[in-house]
């Protein structure tokens, strides 16, 4: 900002008023006053300036808005020009003010206050622009620098544009769905019929990146926000289709034998990811796909495989299996190479004419019929030998319990056997051993009775010695014996007679006892 915004414009040095003589007004105001003037003035500025500079100079968007300048003084704008472009221009500038609080001198500038542009969820904003050079023809973006559409969009949420310089045009956001894709085709770039490019490139349903037509790229499930001046976007399904072949969708062909034949079933398919925007571009939506080329390839297989075969083999044998497995086959060979893929085929029914239907119907539930019935014999004969196997098995275990009766009793024995054996052996060793010891005792007591023998001959012997030693000692054997007689009894008798009253027997004794011990003496 330059200093002349702030500084008043000052007077021309010769408009001076008339002269007066400073004495006279000196003394025509007097002292008080004169003194006064300055520090009253002073005051006046100093209250003043705040609030010119708040009430004249304030410049405050609130939320959610936006400050447009228009300078007042400076260089002129060109003709035809609405925004000053440069420094120093007159008019509306590009750059705005945001919310807050500004000061700018009244002088030199002015102001408007403008919402912000708001973009809602869901929405983008393609900006015009509306200052600069004209847009050159056959353009449909507008370089930078030139007036018309700008490629780049405004997401959603707030924008501070001068709506001066731009207008917002509000769109919808692209969505791809979950299970859907997005074909792109671009409307700026080459012209694909440019005589720059080679012939297939001119001819190709799809197209380089940078030229206009159908992009090879595929779009996945989500939001974008393309301009849409510059790109269509065209949703296509993704997600597997079933078609119900069944009243007027039926297929009929003529089999081999001349009969109609009816066949209804389930055909279900889906776009190839990789093929999706070429077949699109080529053939057009579903419901195209199916009926230029899933439907009049099965038809068309379907007239020539039927053909080959009696109307008979369609309701009985094999016949009809193979044909719902060749018509998957070659629905899926066929269809492929156009970017389709079947996911399966189904055959519910196939119904031959009211003229043999019954006929084949009948012969159809006698085989049915006979088969059952041959089952039945079968499932008789299966219950038959599982009696039979039962009854042996029962038999088997009989045998099996016999048989191991018989063992544990031979078994029994043998160790019943072996048991007495060895008690036998044991009572027979007891027997040896106290034999042994019978013997051994008998021995024993016969060595000590041949002792005890010996010991009484010797005794006797030596009595006998004795005694003969003592009759030749006393001279006869009646001295011997009357000796031995006085030895034995006369104590006893001087035991009995000691004492008081037995005097005279005592002195007898004591009379007899001299002569006894003279004797013995003797």
């Amino acid at each position: 900002m330059d200093e002349s915004e702030f500084i008043p414009p000052s007077l021309p040095s010769n408009a001076r008023g008339p002269r007066r003589d400073p004495k006279t007004a000196v003394s025509r105001m007097g002292p008080s006053l004169g003194a006064l003037a300055v520090p009253l003035g002073v005051l006046a500025a100093v209250l003043f300036l705040p609030i010119w500079f708040w009430f004249f100079w304030r410049i405050e968007p609130g939320p959610g808005e936006i400050a447009v300048l228009i300078r007042k003084t400076g260089k002129d704008l060109p003709s035809g020009q609405i925004l000053a472009l440069e420094k120093g221009q007159k008019g509306i500038q590009l750059d705005v003010l945001a919310e807050g609080r500004w000061f700018k001198n009244p002088y030199s500038w002015d102001w408007e206050i403008r919402e912000i542009t708001d973009i809602p969820a869901g929405k983008l904003g393609v900006l015009t622009r509306l200052y600069g050079a004209d847009l050159p023809g056959g353009q449909i973006l507008a370089p930078d620098g030139c007036k018309g559409i700008v490629a780049k969009v405004l997401s959603p949420g707030k924008h501070r544009i001068n709506p001066y310089a731009y207008g917002v045009q509000l769109f919808d956001a692209i969505t791809i769905r979950p299970g859907f894709g997005g074909v792109m085709t671009s409307l700026v770039g080459k012209d694909v019929l440019g005589d720059d490019l080679p012939e297939e490139a001119r001819n190709a349903f799809l197209v380089q990146e940078g030229l206009k037509g159908v992009q090879p790229g595929i779009l996945d499930a989500g939001t974008y926000y393309l301009n849409p001046y510059m790109v269509v976007v065209t949703e296509v399904n993704l997600q597997s289709q079933r078609f119900e072949l069944s009243a007027d969708d039926a297929i009929s062909f003529l089999t081999l034998d001349g009969f109609t034949v009816n066949v209804e079933g389930t055909i279900e398919y889906a776009l190839m990811r990789d093929k999706a925007a070429l077949l699109t571009h080529q053939v057009g939506d579903m419901d195209d796909i199916l009926k230029k080329i899933v439907l009049p390839k099965a038809r068309g297989f379907s007239r020539i495989e039927g053909s080959k075969n009696p109307a008979k083999n369609y309701i009985a044998g094999t016949t009809r299996q193979k044909f719902q497995d060749n018509l998957e086959a070659h629905l899926i060979a066929q269809c492929k190479n156009w970017g389709v893929d079947i996911k399966s085929v189904l055959i519910r029914n196939i119904t031959p004419p009211d003229a043999i239907a019954s006929i084949i119907r009948d012969r159809e539930v006698a085989v049915q019929d006979a088969v059952k019935y041959g089952q039945q014999i079968e499932q008789a004969k299966s219950e038959a030998e599982l009696v039979k196997q039962e009854m042996l098995a029962v038999q088997n275990k009989e045998k099996v319990e016999a048989d191991t009766a018989r063992i544990r009793a031979v078994i029994a024995a043998d160790q019943g056997r072996e048991v007495r054996l060895t008690r036998a052996n044991k009572d027979l060793e007891v027997a040896k051993l106290e034999n042994a010891a019978a013997q051994a005792q008998a021995e024993a007591k016969l060595l000590r009775a041949k002792a005890e023998g010996d010991v009484i001959r010797m005794k006797n012997e030596a009595e006998a010695a004795v005694f003969a030693s003592q009759v030749q000692a006393f001279g006869t054997g009646a001295e011997l014996a009357r000796n031995v007689f006085y030895g034995k009894i006369a104590p006893r008798i001087q035991a009995i007679l000691s004492g008081d009253q037995a005097e005279g027997i005592g002195g007898l004794l004591n009379w007899l006892a001299p002569a006894s011990r003279k004797g013995g003496a003797q």
